[in-house]
C-alpha cells in the first residue's frame, strides 16, 4: 500500500474516533458504543456513500473519490478547514501548483528585500519560516525573545526541532505543550502536501526517536494551520509576557510564511517587550562567525 494511502487510512480512522455522535445529527440508536466516535456505517450515512465504499477508503484502497464526496466526508467527520485541506491532499485532489508538483530547491533562499522587511519591523519580533518549519530569517527582537537562531548550526535552525529538542524552549514557554502540539500538527499538514520530501521525512524520524511527546502527538494525526494565535512566555530577562502573532504567506511562495509578534498597547506584556527592545539595543550586536551566513542567504 502506498504511503499516502496509509496516511489516508490512519487519518480517516482517527478523525472518525474524534466525532461526538450526539452532535452528528444521526437518527436515534440504542446500540451500545464500544469505541469512541462514529461507526463506519454512520460516517457513510452522513456522507451519502455506501458503507462498503467508505470501508474501502478507510482501508487505504486505491480509490479516488470525486471532490463532492471528499467534501461530504469532511462534513461527516466534522473537519475544520485545515482538516479538509489535509483530506484533499491525501486524496490527491489539491491543484498541482498548490501541491508543489515541481520539486523545490534543496535550500530555500530569501530575497534581500525580505531580510530588510523584518529588520524594519524594529521593536516587533518577526520570523520567516519555510518548509518543515525551517527558520529562514529572524530579526533582532525575535532572536532576543526566542533564541539566537543565527548562532545555531544550519541543521538546527528549525522551529519544531528547537521546540522539542532544546530544553531552553521548554523553559521559555509557559504554554509549551500547546505550542509544541501545534508544531506537530503543522508538520502533519505539510506531510500531506508533499509526503515524499526527504528532508521532512528525516526530521520527523529524528523527532519521533528523540522525543516521546512528539511521537505520541504524531500518532494522533491531527492537523493545524497556523494563521494567528498567542504564546505565553517566561523570559529570563523581562519575566512573564504574552505575545500575539499573525502570519502572512508570501505571494508567489506558498512555502514561506512571515510571523509577526505583537503585544497590546499599554499592557504589561508591551512594557516587557519594550524593555527587551531597549536591552537589545544597549547590548553588543550579534556577531556572525567567519564560516556562517544569515539563514536563507547564499
Amino acid at each position: 500500500m502506498a504511503e499516502t494511502n496509509r496516511e489516508l487510512a490512519d487519518f480517516l480512522r482517527r478523525a472518525r474516533a474524534q466525532v461526538d455522535p450526539s452532535r452528528a445529527g444521526l437518527p436515534p440508536d440504542s446500540r451500545v458504543r464500544r469505541v469512541p466516535g462514529l461507526r463506519r456505517e454512520e460516517v457513510a450515512l452522513l456522507a451519502g456513500v455506501s458503507t462498503d465504499y467508505y470501508t474501502r477508503l478507510e482501508q487505504g484502497r486505491r480509490i479516488t473519490p470525486s471532490p463532492a464526496v471528499v467534501e461530504a466526508l469532511g462534513r461527516a467527520l466534522d473537519l475544520d478547514e485545515a482538516g479538509r485541506a489535509h483530506l484533499q491532499d491525501l486524496f490527491g485532489l489539491t491543484a498541482p501548483s498548490a501541491r508543489g508538483s515541481r520539486r523545490p530547491p534543496a535550500v530555500q533562499r530569501l530575497r534581500p528585500g525580505l531580510h530588510q522587511l523584518i529588520d524594519a519591523l524594529d521593536g516587533e519580533p518577526a520570523l520567516v519560516l519555510g518548509r518543515r518549519t525551517d527558520i529562514l530569517a529572524a530579526n533582532r527582537m525575535a532572536r532576543a525573545l526566542f533564541a539566537d537562531f543565527e548562532r545555531k548550526p544550519r541543521p538546527e535552525r528549525n522551529y519544531a526541532r528547537w521546540m522539542f529538542l532544546d530544553e531552553a524552549a521548554r523553559d521559555l514557554f509557559t504554554d509549551w505543550e500547546e505550542q509544541a502540539r501545534t508544531a506537530v500538527e503543522s508538520l502533519r499538514l505539510e506531510v500531506g502536501r508533499d509526503p515524499h520530501d526527504r528532508a521532512t521525512t528525516e526530521l520527523i524520524a529524528e523527532l519521533r526517536e528523540r522525543s516521546a511527546d512528539f511521537d505520541r502527538w504524531w500518532e494522533q494525526h491531527r492537523v493545524h494551520q497556523r494563521t494567528h494565535g498567542s504564546k505565553r512566555l517566561r523570559h529570563p530577562l523581562v519575566g512573564d509576557l504574552t505575545v500575539a502573532y499573525e502570519t502572512l504567506t508570501l505571494p508567489g511562495d506558498p512555502d514561506t510564511t512571515l510571523f509577526v509578534y505583537t503585544c497590546e498597547a499599554g499592557s504589561p506584556s508591551r512594557r516587557a517587550l519594550d524593555l527587551l527592545a531597549g536591552w537589545t539595543l544597549a547590548g553588543p550586536p550579534a556577531q556572525t562567525g567567519p564560516q556562517e551566513q544569515r539563514p536563507g542567504r547564499p
